[in-house]
């Protein structure tokens, strides 16, 4: 009985012992955890010093343009223009992942024959889109309108030559003597710009509304259209083509404008889409915005 005692005792000591192995085992094992989870954390702490911060300037367009887009049929106050210029006016080539040094813009890299524009979108939702178009130089966006738009646009490098018009007559009905497919329109800007410079503004019936860009050096143009083109909602875009006003002496027109007036003035004809319009459409591969919700007038992240 004693000797089944003892090896009793002798087998409840081994089962202490592998108890206490297995204690110590977790204990080592818990441990390890947290030393896993401790090295786990450092990479992250490295990686979020890694993530590219987002220019201030650009997420404050983006928070402003929701702020100020209110949809289709509204345009923005002057109030409202004047906090969008000023901050599209600080914009760089570096906010929106731009430099001079940008394959595109070395001559030595540009094919002669490929004079197609290229666009990449940043954002864009129902009330408003931020794009950026590539003109190569002698790159054109033909003369083109923006219905129940407001545009804002700014030439972030190069050198470009811009046409504008606005309609003299918004409502052409009632001028049964205007030649046919033809609309008489007020000349606003027949400019070159060269960049840096300051902001330009276009609105639905004013402002220089139907504009052509011709590039003179590789150009790269911000901009923030508000509403953004929609066929579904009937804001598709329409080509012209310019004619000098003294293409139609004032007797055919029954106009009343004075000759030293009619430098100041065009005949546009609606055209069909021209093939120069044909952009190719590339990633955004620049600084992103942090998308974000106006709810009772605080930014949320979304």
């Amino acid at each position: 009985m004693k000797g089944g005692f003892g090896s009793v005792s002798v087998e409840m000591d081994a089962r202490l012992v592998e108890k206490v192995k297995d204690r110590v085992g977790h204990i080592s094992k818990v441990g390890y955890v947290k030393r896993v989870i401790s090295k786990k954390k450092k990479p992250c702490r490295r990686n979020k010093q890694l993530v590219p911060v987002v220019p201030k300037v650009l997420q404050e367009l983006f928070v402003s343009c929701q702020q100020v887009f209110k949809g289709f049929g509204t345009v923005p106050s002057p109030e409202e223009v004047d906090r969008l210029c000023h901050i599209i006016d600080q914009m760089k080539p570096e906010d929106v992942g731009l430099s001079r040094e940008l394959q595109f813009f070395k001559p030595g890299n540009l094919v002669k024959e490929n004079l197609r524009v290229t666009y990449t979108t940043i954002y864009k939702c129902s009330n408003f889109s931020l794009c950026i178009f590539f003109l190569p130089a002698k790159g054109v966006i033909p003369l083109h309108n923006h219905p129940e738009m407001t545009v804002f646009s700014k030439l972030l490098l190069g050198k470009m030559h811009i046409k504008s018009y606005d309609w003299a007559d918004p409502d052409p009905s009632g001028n049964i003597s205007q030649p046919s497919k033809l609309r008489l329109a007020n000349l606003k800007a027949n400019t070159v710009f060269t960049a840096p410079c300051d902001t330009s503004v276009l609105y639905p019936t004013r402002g220089g509304n139907i504009h052509e860009f011709t590039a003179i050096t590789p150009c790269a143009v911000l901009d923030v259209l508000g509403p953004p083109y929609s066929k579904e909602d009937g804001r598709d875009c329409s080509y012209y083509k310019d004619h000098p006003f003294s293409a139609f002496p004032n007797g055919e027109t029954g106009s009343d404008l004075k000759i030293e007036e009619s430098d100041s003035y065009g005949w546009l004809e609606e055209i069909e889409k021209p093939e120069n319009s044909d952009m190719d459409g590339i990633e955004y591969l620049g600084p992103s915005i942090i998308k974000t919700e106006c709810v009772f007038g605080h930014q949320l992240v979304i």
